[in-house]
């Protein structure tokens, strides 16, 4: 009598055979889906191929920088959107076995689209989490469980319905996608007053590089600290977070109020440096820095748009920036109470009408052609700095900065409690971009002139390493070679995002996938298993 795991393994040979004889990746993909698949949940809707009228914009759908979808741009062999967990899980037991490169999208913003993009492995197959996108709010514990497709904003919304004294401290762009927003940390508006969304997290469920489905307690602690701003996809997929949610007040305070060169920019923004982080933890003042037209002139300035979330009153608000600030010139018709939902969408720049239902659309308002980069700032930029940081500003045709405050909780943490180290110490965090609108014409130009701008800067900025934020991913810094994730090369990027929590993000890697499944241009590396025998290699090609 056969026994039912012979049968298993009779068809798994049965399968292998079939699969090598198919006549594409698709074909063998969708062979070994169906053979591990659970029957209750089809799959066939759920892949797009090229020949699918559907697919570019499928592609297109949640991807945030179109110089990354250009023609040229390396296109996937087809695209799963799995509609249950057991369907992801799949998908990685059979990109395992048919040895298919896959990458994983849950939101796309992705500023060098490494999750839909592959520049050094072909072919491969994008697994996006599109469909898995479930928010189970429980306000009596004062937490939630959300899956790695929905976007910030639906969590926004979802905590709303049920409570207007409920938030939650994560991104300021509402399209973003969950999963990978709080791998690289998640911070906010809120930052200041509960840290980022990173350090709010409970628990969390992970498919792992075996297809195996993991909780907090299975994981164990070290991936569960990896997970928490080591970076997206490297040591797994996120399905699900379970996040702690903060109490917020009823009454909000949001401004905006902008100063030009000719209204003492310079001067305000140097006095910024020195308060912004050290003030209030309710208060949150970031700064827009770009390029303006000097009334109906042709004529070009500088804008500086200080743009604020208080967790209170007017009243109360207005004491503390007369107290703190008064540099600014707040004044009270510049302030709008609201509810924090309200300041949400205030914060995304949506119009001050908008109703909150907007939220639930989940689409990006922000898409262009860009490059980007990052730094945080540990000493105030001297005024000569800034003048001369604004002379290349106006050279260059949409440039845009944002300037993020931290302080506050966000000094509170240690280094090491998560894998984003950027805490005590940092004043702010810079984000820079240059934008533009034709495509591949002159992409060249505006990339050389960000890189230009970013060598000016290292004098101000963090040393030792120039630190860079993980979420604003910068090839720039350095990539990996094909199916080479070389610790030595990783080193570049790895210490400027992550410090000294690079080397233990490299020894839970290792742990929890030696065969480096999880891979992309910029993922953390394995270290080599040099003492692995020959038999035990084979052996590990038919687990």
């Amino acid at each position: 009598m056969v026994s039912p795991s012979s049968h298993l393994a009779i068809s798994f040979l049965l399968l292998s055979a079939s699969l090598a004889a198919s006549a594409s990746i698709e074909e063998n993909f969708v062979q070994c889906l169906s053979f591990y698949s659970d029957k209750a949940a089809p799959f066939y809707p759920s892949i797009y191929t090229p020949k699918n009228a559907s697919f570019d914009n499928i592609l297109n759908s949640t991807a945030q920088n179109l110089r990354l979808l250009v023609p040229s741009a390396p296109k996937p062999e087809f695209i799963f959107t799995p509609l249950t967990d057991s369907h992801v899980a799949v998908a990685v037991i059979c990109s395992k076995k048919l040895g298919i490169h896959m990458r994983v999208r849950s939101g796309g913003h992705d500023y060098e689209g490494l999750s839909y993009v592959s520049e050094i492995e072909a072919p491969f197959i994008i697994i996006d989490l599109v469909k898995l996108r479930a928010i189970d709010i429980d306000i009596d514990d004062k937490s939630a469980w959300i899956q790695s497709g929905a976007t910030i904003g639906e969590v926004y919304y979802k905590i709303y319905e049920k409570s207007k004294v409920h938030g939650f401290p994560a991104g300021l762009c509402t399209s973003l996608g969950v999963g990978g927003h709080i791998t690289g940390g998640a911070y906010g508006s809120m930052m200041r007053k509960y840290g980022l969304g990173a350090d709010n997290v409970l628990d969390a469920k992970i498919i792992d590089a075996s297809g195996n489905i993991l909780d907090r307690e299975a994981m164990g602690e070290d991936l569960f600290w990896a997970i928490r701003g080591g970076g997206g996809a490297s040591f797994g997929i996120i399905l699900w977070w379970k996040i702690k949610l903060v109490p917020v007040p009823e009454t909000v305070t949001v401004f905006t109020v902008t100063k030009t060169l000719e209204q003492d920019a310079t001067k305000v923004l140097h006095r910024w440096q020195e308060v912004a982080p050290y003030i209030d933890d309710d208060l949150f003042i970031r700064v827009i820095i770009q390029p303006a037209s000097v009334g109906n002139k042709t004529e070009r300035t500088i804008a500086t748009s200080y743009n604020a979330q208080f967790l209170g009153g007017a009243d109360r608000l207005l004491q503390v920036m007369s107290e703190s600030f008064p540099e600014l010139g707040l004044t009270r018709k510049d302030c709008l109470e609201t509810s924090w939902i309200k300041s949400v969408l205030y914060i995304a720049g949506f119009p001050n009408d908008t109703p909150p239902e907007v939220l639930l659309q989940g689409k990006s308002t922000f898409k262009n052609y860009f490059k980007a980069k990052s730094d945080f700032v540990r000493e105030p930029i001297p005024e000569t700095g800034l003048q001369g940081l604004w002379q290349r500003l106006l050279e260059e045709d949409s440039p845009l900065m944002i300037w993020n405050p931290y302080g506050g909780m966000m000094s509170r943490f240690s280094e090491s409690d998560i894998p984003f180290p950027h805490r005590n110490g940092t004043l702010y965090k810079i984000q820079y971009l240059t934008l533009w609108q034709d495509g591949d014409n002159n992409a060249a130009k505006h990339v050389d002139w960000i890189r230009k701008l970013y060598n000016y800067m290292s004098t101000y900025v963090s040393k030792f390493p120039r630190e860079a934020y993980v979420n604003y991913r910068d090839l720039d810094l350095g990539m990996n070679k094909k199916n080479s994730t070389s610790y030595i090369q990783a080193t570049a990027w790895g210490n400027m995002y992550f410090k000294d929590n690079f080397n233990r993000l490299v020894k839970i890697k290792t742990k929890v996938d030696p065969e480096n499944m999880f891979r992309h241009e910029q993922s953390i590396p394995p270290l080599p298993v040099s003492n692995m025998s020959l038999k035990d290699k084979k052996c590990k090609t038919w687990e």
